[in-house]
């Protein structure tokens, strides 16, 4: 490969995706099989089967749609959309537009990272949260705002945000509890 970014030694040293079931890979790359141009929608198909796009993913599409390695991770990391490392069960968006950054988008940030104790872009050691930034989500009567799940929660100081978080902890808390997965 001729891109540099070391992603055939990454992959061949990582092992984060051994126990990933390909299978379901396998489908979506038979469905495509011969389609030019469906390069985008296979990388989409397999986020959505494993939250993210597991490097060896990224080979296995190469090999079947026979592009090279560097085309598909260009394409995987030109667009916003995909994403590296699996999420957690909950995704918080933090909206970084200027009605929530004139309103104190970063107190906010400060907060949810602190009270997190991980920093935007990280996954929680319990991967019940990943926090992640919006450049706009499109809620500026909230501002600041961040979403939850497609939840807006807004507007925000950094004591409400934080009582989001502990309200969301508390209830999959209650729910472990009763038998029923958290």
């Amino acid at each position: 490969m001729t891109c540099g970014c070391n992603l055939k030694e990454r992959w061949e040293t990582s092992r984060d995706d051994d126990n990933l079931d390909w299978n379901r890979l396998k489908t979506v790359l038979e469905r495509y099989h011969n389609q030019p141009g469906s390069l985008i929608a296979v990388l989409q198909e397999t986020q959505s089967i494993y939250g993210y796009l597991p490097l060896k993913a990224l080979f296995i599409i190469a090999r079947e749609l026979k592009i090279k390695p560097s085309k598909v991770y260009g394409a995987a990391t030109f667009y916003t959309q995909f994403r590296f490392k699996p999420v957690g069960k909950h995704l918080i968006l933090l909206c970084q537009g200027t009605a929530c950054h004139v309103n104190g988008a970063d107190r906010i940030a400060t907060a949810l990272c602190e009270e997190l104790k991980i920093e935007i872009g990280d996954t929680t050691a319990d991967g019940m949260f990943t926090l992640d930034t919006a450049a706009c989500l499109g809620c500026c009567s909230l501002a600041p705002v961040m979403m939850i799940d497609g939840q807006a929660y807004g507007p925000l100081t950094p004591d409400k945000a934080r009582a989001v978080i502990k309200a969301i902890y508390s209830t999959e808390l209650a729910a472990g509890r009763d038998g029923e997965p958290a």
